[in-house]
């Protein structure tokens, strides 16, 4: 029950739909117990004592019981519902929340399909019990409770003896939750994976066609589903194993129920009536309790999935805000590291070693090196996406902690090297940080952008509805696209990582040419590996194994002969090779 405690903020808040719920369900029990009742009275009062007077008392009462019923069932189940649709909501509301509050760190470990199958079958897994299970767990109770009562009620002697296999029965069930529980388990975590396999295969779908691994993706979808079946099979055993256990008890409760019921009724002990009651009485308990184990499979389903539900509800958000944080003014853009050293995860190497530098308000900063040394780990600790073991990270003099997130990462403009967009229109793209904007603001930082025109040879230009991930524009297209979203919200700091990786010469000098304008007055960052796109910048640093191991203007690294030379000649001695060869 610890799960369900720990999620009890979601549905408690919507308690009184269960319980009004609840009333009804007792009096559908109540009312369902008065059956063998009416039965017996039929058979004792009206068969054998032919008093036919009686019987359109019992009719009528017969069908204002029936009404009241139906009308009671329709109230449970609608509160019932109500009180499962309203708490799935909170639910998944709160995971999205936290989803979005949980920091790249968590996202470096996760899979998307596993998140997606949390989210939707793991939810409604939770769901299903909240709605219908611990309503109908309530439900057996009562049924049995009453029954029981009845039962005693005609004859002590013959509910002890129908009762005396009750304790084998519970035994069972006690054991059937202890081994399908942790079944369930390994079937929601196997269909997890599964989830991830096939979200994985759709959207590197051009990368498996293109190197025709269709054959091999088959097979490796195969091993997922065939573990998938595994796991569900094990399941169905350990059902069809307790199941017929169930019955045999029950059916050893009937047998004893017609031996000694029958013998007291040949002894004048018991009526007929209230044997043949007994027997709709001992079908009210045994059923229930059959039943008992489709509960006890919900509810081990719902708790494997709370189970999930809850290692995102408390993984450990790394990036902590301070009480006091800044969240108003405006911020210059001047940015100082200080002898910053990162490391991603305790087993992996640094990332960022002893890191210093300073960019004052409106400079260019040139990143460029080999990948993996650190050029994008520097603008990743500016937004706080990860936080530095060694160091600090200052901004206008303060540092990055003592601002608010939101705050802090609306005054920085991030253009990713891999850039996505979302499915709908190009202009809801570009205005994604700042949905406010007009179209005469969301058209100028196209333009500025170099997306203008052919956003314009497009059907239904800005209004023309994007794919997935953007798909229908080219590499180029999308960047330039990402590069006109964070012009719009109008950094104080703009980061351009690899920006315009995917773009030809000609469009990345159009780019670059553009850029310079909405540089100027904001300090820029601009991660590149071509020296052409970091010629113009006012200090340009040259990382090796997350180390800075040169930093100057162009012109003056060129004159040092060391690293950014050895680029410079490697990058120039091909385009000189490639002039070379068309003359």
């Amino acid at each position: 029950m610890e799960t369900f405690k720990k999620l009890k903020q979601f549905y408690w808040p919507f308690k009184k739909y269960f319980f009004g719920s609840l009333i009804f369900v007792i009096l559908v029990t109540a009312i369902t117990v008065t059956y063998p009742i009416i039965l017996q009275i039929t058979i004792d009062n009206v068969v054998l004592k032919e008093q036919y007077s009686l019987i359109p008392y019992l009719a009528i009462g017969f069908i204002l019981i029936m009404i009241i019923k139906g009308i009671s069932n329709f109230l449970q189940q609608y509160l019932g519902d109500l009180f499962g649709v309203s708490s799935v909501f909170s639910l998944r509301d709160g995971l999205y929340k936290k989803l979005q509050r949980l920091s790249f760190t968590y996202y470096d470990n996760a899979r998307t399909g596993d998140l997606m199958s949390r989210l939707t079958m793991d939810v409604e897994g939770f769901k299903f019990f909240l709605a219908a299970g611990l309503k109908e767990l309530i439900r057996i109770v009562m049924l049995i409770v009453i029954s029981l009562s009845v039962m005693f009620f005609y004859s002590i002697p013959l509910a002890l003896v129908t009762m005396a296999a009750m304790p084998f029965l519970a035994v069972v069930v006690y054991k059937f939750d202890k081994k399908v529980h942790p079944a369930f388990r390994t079937v929601r975590k196997s269909l997890g994976k599964l989830n991830t396999r096939i979200q994985e295969n759709v959207s590197g779908m051009n990368t498996v066609k293109s190197l025709s691994k269709e054959d091999f993706e088959i097979d490796r979808f195969t091993v997922n589903n065939k573990d998938y079946r595994e796991v569900n099979i094990k399941t169905s055993n350990i059902w069809a194993k307790y199941f017929p256990f169930m019955e045999f008890i029950g059916n050893v409760s009937m047998v004893a129920l017609l031996i000694y019921g029958g013998y007291l009724v040949m002894n004048g002990d018991l009526s007929l009536g209230k044997l043949i009651a007994f027997f709709s009485l001992v079908n009210y308990i045994l059923g229930p309790l059959v039943q008992l184990g489709f509960i006890v499979n919900q509810f081990s389903q719902a708790k494997a999935a709370g189970e999930r539900l809850l290692e995102i509800l408390e993984a450990e958000e790394d990036t902590q805000e301070k009480d006091n944080a800044i969240s108003t003014g405006t911020i210059a853009g001047h940015v100082t590291f200080d002898n910053v050293t990162l490391q991603y995860a305790d087993e992996d190497d640094k990332a960022l070693k002893t890191i210093s530098f300073d960019a004052p308000p409106g400079k260019i900063i040139g990143l460029i090196g080999a990948t993996g040394a650190g050029k994008t780990s520097i603008t990743q600790l500016m937004t706080r996406f990860y936080e530095p073991q060694e160091g600090q990270v200052y901004i206008d003099g303060k540092t990055t902690k003592d601002y608010n997130l939101k705050f802090l990462r609306k005054h920085i403009g991030f253009v990713l090297q891999e850039s996505f967009l979302f499915s709908t229109t190009i202009k809801e793209n570009i205005a994604y940080g700042n949905p406010e904007a007009s179209i005469e603001e969301i058209v100028a930082a196209a333009k500025r952008a170099q997306a203008h025109d052919f956003i314009m040879e497009m059907p239904n230009g800005y209004e023309t509805m994007l794919g997935e991930r953007g798909m229908g524009l080219s590499g180029g297209q999308k960047q330039r696209i990402a590069i006109a979203r964070a012009i719009l919200i109008d950094p104080s700091i703009l980061i351009l990582d690899d920006a315009t990786s995917a773009v030809d010469m000609e469009t990345e000098f159009k780019i670059q040419k553009a850029l310079k304008e909405v540089m100027k007055g904001r300090t820029t960052f601009i991660i590149a590996h071509r020296i052409s796109s970091l010629k113009h910048a006012d200090e340009i640093l040259v990382l090796e194994d997350g180390m800075i191991v040169e930093r100057g203007t162009h012109d003056v690294l060129l004159d040092n002969g060391g690293p950014y030379q050895r680029i410079y000649d490697i990058q120039y001695q091909d385009k000189q090779e490639i002039m070379n060869a068309t003359h």
